[in-house]
């Protein structure tokens, strides 16, 4: 029996994509910043580990507490909505601290018994803003894009243990804490002379042509960790897909 462990758990894709891994048979472990029971089924195979991948000392606790590991799937991340100009660079750093260092931190603390054992996989989830420009998300789309680039040097180093690298690409996903997520980050991110450009760029997202569900992310997630071809880039959405086809 497999053991995943998916950060960024408490709700949306990472909720989603333990719920599912655990409905196959999965031993799960769901990491959170702040640990919720309530979210998840009680099971055997399924743990709820606290997880802040911005602290070093989180980090080793966790992967010590884990213990074996198959399969890592770094879904935590934040969101970031706003004009760049009025984006402090503190903000800036706040969401490549976790969309970026935390994801590479917490793959760096994993990596050594994959390597080890010369198996398993790192699932890293981005977004479909690094399929197509999107505005008013300029820094957010920073952040993913470098971890589009990490993923992909790093699955030819691994390849020579026999661990896989993969990347998982959702599109637009209204169901899910983006701008929650964001939290305060936003506010007098869209001054005065945006306002009406941010005003129209939010009607549009409104209106979309198609979204991604959390299930679809899931089952990306759950097809990418298994797969064993050279493939990296996974779109996962009906929006995701379209503009994976198109690129």
């Amino acid at each position: 029996m497999k053991t995943v462990l998916i950060t960024g758990c408490s709700s949306g894709y990472g909720l989603e994509t333990a719920r599912h891994f655990h409905a196959q048979g999965w031993n799960v472990i769901a990491s959170m910043r702040t640990p919720r029971e309530d979210v998840l089924p009680k099971s055997d195979r399924l743990r709820v580990l606290q997880l802040d991948v911005t602290r070093p000392d989180s980090i080793a606790a966790a992967i010590a507490a884990c213990g074996p590991i198959d399969v890592l799937v770094n879904n935590a991340g934040i969101g970031l909505f706003g004009a760049f100009e009025a984006t402090p660079m503190t903000t800036v750093r706040e969401v490549f601290e976790t969309n970026v260092f935390g994801v590479m931190a917490v793959t760096q603390a994993a990596l050594p018994q994959l390597r080890e054992r010369r198996s398993g996989a790192v699932v890293n989830v981005t977004s479909s803003a690094t399929l197509a420009p999107m505005p008013l998300v300029a820094a957010y789309t920073a952040s993913k894009t470098a971890i589009e680039g990490f993923t992909g040097s790093l699955a030819l180093e691994l390849a020579e243990f026999n661990v896989r690298a993969k990347l998982v690409e959702p599109g637009y996903g209204p169901g899910t804490q983006f701008s929650a997520n964001s939290g305060s980050r936003m506010g007098g991110l869209i001054p005065e002379a945006y306002a009406g450009f941010a005003q129209r760029t939010l009607a549009s997202f409104m209106q979309p042509a198609a979204v991604t569900l959390p299930v679809d992310v899931a089952e990306v997630v759950w097809r990418a960790a298994q797969d064993e071809s050279r493939a990296l880039h996974f779109a996962a959405g009906a929006d995701a897909v379209a503009l994976a086809g198109s690129k």
